[in-house]
């Protein structure tokens, strides 16, 4: 069985809308204006990259990262790794040719199948409602937070506010930052 794993930035409030700057939220950006910029905080991200053997998005965050990130160098290795979208809208003709191969599923049933089969982790970048589902679904195994040390009030979160029983996390690993940041990694205990 796969590991899924949800990767964020995530404000102390628990916002993940707009990080790196898209728009149409008030606060775009916020990961790198609010904050200084310390490489070591960041490290995650590429050890993500290397561990990962596929990605997982929403429709909306495919359509914000297809645009940019297939020519972008900082993340080449997710250029060939096999790409997963969740979309009951999404056709076939919307998918981008130079980001390599893309699966498009249909239900939350897909995904638990995807997660049935062999290979390495799964790696679920954006994705904020899909998140949420995910998490009411019990399919999330591991989450990656990098915890920004800003209060953002409003925006879409990465945790759902469905009323169900408790879900435990065991802290597996963290790391705080000089700037504040802060690394936590959980596993989801069942």
């Amino acid at each position: 069985m796969r590991t899924l794993i949800s990767t964020a930035f995530i404000s102390l409030d628990g916002v993940v809308e707009a990080p790196g700057g898209e728009p149409g939220y008030r606060n775009s950006g916020w990961t790198y204006k609010d904050v200084e910029f310390l490489p070591e905080a960041f490290a995650l991200k590429g050890q993500e990259q290397e561990e990962a053997a596929a990605i997982l998005m929403g429709r909306t965050s495919y359509e914000a990262f297809s645009l940019v990130w297939p020519d972008m160098a900082d993340f080449a290795d997710y250029k060939v790794m096999p790409k997963y979208v969740v979309s009951t809208t999404l056709t076939e003709g919307d998918l981008v040719s130079n980001w390599g191969e893309t699966t498009i599923l249909r239900s939350l049933d897909e995904v638990a199948a995807l997660k049935e089969t062999e290979g390495g982790p799964i790696i679920v970048h954006g994705s904020a409602t899909l998140n949420q589902r995910l998490s009411d679904a019990s399919l999330i195994d591991r989450y990656h937070l990098i915890i920004f040390p800003l209060l953002l009030g409003a925006g879409k979160r990465l945790f759902s506010t469905t009323d169900k029983d408790t879900q435990r996390l065991k802290l597996v690993e963290h790391e705080v930052y000089a700037n504040g940041l802060q690394k936590n990694i959980f596993d989801v205990v069942r």
